[in-house]
């Protein structure tokens, strides 16, 4: 099976490490910078538990006209950067293969299998490019549970999670599905199929809802919420909107979730720094839309309110603007 991770920085050079050591397939990657120019020389090394995998992949390149057809392209870039690449991933698919999103909060494929017509989310693929240009046929869903970090060029140190998730958006069972999943779970990727890969995303987003934005508007690691009055509760009240909004489109995950317990910042737990608070760190554009700004969406085409989304996204937006587009200095 010929594999291409498309994106290959922390959580996708994981992937990409483990497909390599497994030399179960043929693995080729498409980074970018100093990070490619490091796979090239010396491959792709994973710390993980101990462990130290990985090796060189059969290709490495920041043009992926150049790979051959693949039977699967698992895309791990975050959600704004996938429009610019609708073709290229369409261009990469052997007849017949899939092109699996591990994608965090709501993925602009959503309408598949629900309302074809509706097309594409706006707020996600603005031009639709990713819905005609790659098309949702293309497409497998996923949601992965895996921290990483890309800690020197080439190099991907693994701390925590090992699940990915795939599912077909019609929530059909399939030989695709399946065979992805495989081939990631004999790479000790602990890939597993589901049938309800939207419930398996609202789950996650669960996690992500009031962390991600609120450790990126306030600059405070998880591990210092504490130190905050009312932050925590500011959170709670985030998930408990995201669960009224799931609810609403036929998700309810009320008697699933523990709003409380679902909050990541609690005692006893680890401190870590989500990957919106990473991003604005290092002055990268955040996930804004599909963590945060289509959940609103969802809430006002559903008649939900979410009063505490609609004051933590504007200012999300603003934070955005400013950290990924500086002013031009005089």
């Amino acid at each position: 099976m010929k594999v291409c991770i498309f994106g290959a920085g922390a959580v996708g050079g994981n992937a990409a490490a483990r497909l390599i050591a497994a030399r179960d397939a043929e693995v080729s990657v498409v980074a970018r910078g100093a990070h490619l120019a490091a796979i090239r020389e010396k491959g792709l090394t994973l710390h993980t538990g101990g462990e130290t995998l990985g090796g060189m992949p059969h290709a490495a390149t920041d043009d992926p006209s150049t790979l051959p057809p693949q039977d699967l392209v698992v895309v791990t870039l975050k959600a704004h950067s996938l429009p610019a690449i609708a073709g290229q991933i369409r261009a990469l698919l052997a007849p017949g293969a899939a092109a699996v999103f591990f994608t965090n909060g709501v993925p602009w494929w959503w309408n598949h299998g629900i309302d074809e017509e509706a097309g594409s989310l706006p707020l996600l693929d603005p031009d639709g490019l990713l819905w005609r240009d790659l098309g949702p046929d293309s497409v497998l869903g996923g949601v992965v549970y895996s921290a990483n970090a890309v800690t020197e060029p080439g190099v991907i140190t693994h701390t925590a999670g090992n699940r990915w998730i795939i599912g077909e958006p019609t929530g059909y069972a399939s030989p695709r599905a399946d065979a992805a999943a495989e081939v990631f779970q004999r790479a000790g990727l602990g890939g597993e199929v589901t049938t309800d890969i939207r419930k398996a995303m609202w789950e996650k987003l669960a996690l992500n809802i009031a962390a991600n934005p609120l450790c990126a508007l306030s600059r405070l690691p998880l591990g210092r919420w504490h130190e905050v009055p009312g932050i925590g509760a500011l959170g709670i009240g985030m998930i408990k909107e995201m669960l009224a909004v799931a609810k609403a489109l036929g998700w309810d995950l009320t008697s699933e979730v523990d709003p409380a317990a679902a909050l990541p910042a609690r005692p006893g737990r680890p401190g870590g720094k989500p990957s919106m608070l990473q991003d604005a760190e290092a002055g990268r554009p955040m996930e804004v839309e599909a963590i945060v700004g289509q959940l609103q969406a969802f809430g006002r085409d559903h008649g939900v309110p979410t009063p505490a989304i609609d004051v933590v996204l504007p200012l999300l937006r603003a934070l955005d603007a400013a950290v990924s587009k500086p002013p031009v200095k005089v």
